[in-house]
């Protein structure tokens, strides 16, 4: 008759259960090392284009910000020389105007359309050159309501100098509309996609802002 030896049943018992959590343990190990990869993969080329700076991305975009710096002087030069150049023949005929809209309806009636044409769109294209070129020089001008701030200020103080400096001049607040808007022509979308391009990794106050946040608040 056979004996049975309970001791070596319960030892081997405990080693097969022993065995099938280092197997369970190693499958999870394996899924993670096969799970590392892929998720590298997808994130890996993203955060590394995002920070790729070469000496020659660099050289470009310095070569770039310079010539719209230049074209930018430049173009401010051009309206310095255009809006306070004296205008004796117009004395006695310019007029200060405070009511938005009543200089670009004057334009409008006129039986000229080639001198409303003139008159507005030259306005208008004053603005342009500062929606395009400033928020590629300058990161911190980057959004439509910066571009059209700093425009107007531009303007505004333009139009004072020529309503007190300037003979045959007066200060006029549809000029500073039309370039505004000019401007916001200039930025949206060309002069937006040139300041991205030439200042990849500028982030708005209001990413940094809710980056901050992410980083205080407790992870659940």
């Amino acid at each position: 008759m056979a004996v049975r030896r309970p001791g070596r049943s319960r030892k081997t018992a405990e080693a097969g259960a022993t065995g099938a959590e280092a197997g369970a343990t190693g499958a999870e190990a394996g899924a993670t090392a096969e799970a590392g990869p892929k998720a590298g993969a997808r994130t890996g080329p993203k955060a590394g284009a995002r920070t790729r700076t070469g000496p020659g991305g660099l050289l470009m975009r310095a070569v770039a910000v310079t010539f719209a710096l230049l074209c930018l002087a430049t173009c401010v030069a051009v309206v310095l020389e255009l809006t306070l150049r004296p205008s004796p023949a117009s004395v006695g005929i310019a007029h200060t105007n405070l009511r938005p809209g009543a200089t670009i309806r004057l334009y409008l009636d006129q039986q000229s359309v080639r001198e409303a044409v003139l008159q507005i769109g030259g306005n208008i294209l004053i603005g342009v050159p500062f929606g395009l070129l400033l928020p590629a020089i300058w990161p911190r001008a980057r959004g439509l309501l910066r571009v059209i701030a700093i425009t107007s200020l531009v303007i505004l103080l333009v139009e004072l100098a020529q309503h007190f400096f300037v003979e045959g001049r007066a200060f006029d607040v549809d000029d500073i509309i039309l370039a505004a808007f000019g401007s916001a022509l200039g930025y949206l979308p060309l002069g937006r996609l040139l300041a991205r391009w030439a200042h990849p990794r500028h982030r708005h106050w209001w990413q940094r802002t809710r980056d901050s946040l992410l980083r205080r608040s407790p992870v659940g």
